[in-house]
């Protein structure tokens, strides 16, 4: 922007989560520099199963300014420090994928080597033992400002997050439109989006678009034809249903992620409710069949029934295009196993920020931005799979899905863990190392080898070494209240 006094016009198609979230970023950090309308229905429903988040989302709130205590009174949001994954290598199996880091790493080798050094000796307690935010979380405690703190995350009614957000954004001085888009304008001269047509005739005109639209993906696909990456041979659930019933107990501070026969069904514990959904693959479930699951499933009076979302997963071939950038579910979509959805949206927001043109969008920055949301949607993407493909289930489904093929990025993963137990996190992947080890041994994949350097540990240094960080994190988690107590306190 080379003249301040002619601000920039930023138009977002489109409300929900991914909509209010741009409208509170964009108002908050460029301030005068644009006018920011914000266009949506209150006729036109959103998806809104969205409930839980990863840590991440807590960095996002420090930039667009929000008070914690505030957001989840408004909200009913619990704290999150994983998710529980209940029969997903076997019936019975359970573990959990925490936000925590797992034991304590060296130069020469990392916490997993030393692990499997002391249980081939008869010496290590359960991998989960020696992480905080695994130990609480199974043990139901949290609390804020322990130390060491623990890293967490939030669940939270999407409905009540939007009217918060928009209630800041309007207060920052959004123009919000009600209304349906009747079409979408371009520029004659140069194929840009030029402006939305409203039914009523109202032309909105705009420098920049985010198509915040939904599946439907109306600026980015269906104006501007930028193609969609089906990703369904790999991740073929294509179904879920939603609904949300009365609490019938505490909350824990973890997301419950329970497999069935052709998919898995969660349940998220607010502070006024259950969030409850189950996600499933049409070929080997029928819709009726699905319904019939859920409502058998579910504990607590039913405050709302069930509603059928269709999705595909996959992404679109490019999320920025020409002068529209395209958030949640019209940029792409992976599955909600792992709760990345959010954070998909924050994190587009913050990149385009970081490479905000003064001008007309150059080819060069475009690139940059779908270079980096190809790679980092890809790599959840195949920390999705891995969740499907290392399975000993019986069921055709999961048969299936551990008979498939995979991507060659993840099947080089799995390969390096398999043969000599080392993982990595690279530069653009989201999910560190400590949740690739996580869900890997949950899955139970069990490596070949480790790192030999470690027979030659002495057994009561290796015992001693792991006795103490199993009972630092004993000792700590003793301490914390139960999370249904602290949440109390907190949230008033």
């Amino acid at each position: 922007m080379t003249d301040p006094a002619t601000p920039r016009r930023i138009v977002i198609a489109g409300g929900g989560t991914a909509g209010w979230l741009a409208a509170a970023i964009l108002t908050r950090q460029l301030g005068t520099l644009a006018q920011v309308t914000l266009v949506e229905s209150d006729d036109i429903g959103t998806v809104g199963v969205g409930e839980s988040t990863i840590p991440t989302v807590r960095a996002f709130h420090a930039l667009v300014g929000i008070d914690e205590r505030t957001f989840m009174q408004a909200t009913g949001a619990s704290f999150k420090l994983g998710i529980s994954f209940e029969n997903w290598a076997r019936d019975g199996d359970r573990y959990i994928h925490s936000f925590g880091d797992v034991g304590t790493s060296t130069w020469m080798s990392e916490f997993q080597h030393f692990w499997l050094e002391a249980r081939a000796r008869g010496l290590a307690r359960p991998f989960g033992a020696y992480c905080l935010e695994h130990e609480a979380a199974d043990a139901g405690r949290f609390a804020i400002g322990s130390s060491p703190a623990l890293n967490y995350a939030y669940h939270f009614d999407a409905g009540r997050y939007a009217r918060f957000l928009r209630q800041r954004c309007e207060s920052n001085g959004l123009r919000r439109v009600e209304g349906t888009i009747e079409r979408v304008e371009r520029d004659t001269a140069n194929g840009d989006i030029a402006a939305l047509v409203m039914a009523d005739g109202t032309r909105i005109a705009g420098d920049l678009f985010f198509d915040c639209t939904g599946f439907r993906a109306l600026l980015i696909g269906e104006t501007l034809g930028v193609g969609f990456e089906d990703w369904s041979h790999w991740l073929p659930t294509d179904r879920a249903l939603a609904m949300q019933t009365a609490a019938t107990g505490p909350a824990v501070p973890y997301t419950r992620a329970i497999a069935h026969d052709a998919g898995w069904r969660w349940k998220i514990p607010l502070q006024h409710r259950v969030g409850n959904g189950l996600v499933y693959c049409s070929d080997y479930l029928g819709d009726d069949a699905a319904h019939d699951r859920l409502l058998r499933s579910v504990e607590g009076d039913r405050l709302i029934e069930p509603r059928l979302i269709r999705f595909r997963t996959g992404r679109r071939k490019a999320a920025w295009h020409r002068n529209c950038i395209a958030l949640s579910l019209a940029s792409g979509f992976v599955e909600p196993l792992e709760s990345t959805s959010i954070h998909l949206i924050m994190i587009a927001l913050t990149r385009f920020l970081q490479l905000l043109p003064a001008g007309r969008p150059g080819a060069a920055a475009t690139a940059r931005f779908n270079q980096q949301a190809a790679q980092e949607i890809e790599g959840v993407r195949d920390f999705i799979i891995l969740h499907y493909h290392l399975n000993g289930r019986e069921e055709p489904f999961w048969r299936d899905r551990r008979e498939m093929g995979i991507p060659d990025s993840l099947a080089e993963r799995i390969a390096l863990f398999r043969e000599s137990a080392n993982a990595y996190q690279a530069d653009h992947d989201l999910f560190r190392v400590a949740s690739w080890l996580q869900v890997m041994f949950g899955q139970r994949l069990d490596p070949a080898s480790r790192h030999p350097l470690l027979q030659l540990m002495p057994p009561d240094q290796l015992r001693a070494a792991m006795d103490g960080m199993s009972s630092r994190v004993a000792s700590t988690v003793a301490q914390l209240p139960p999370h249904q107590d602290f949440l109390d306190r907190y949230c008033g």
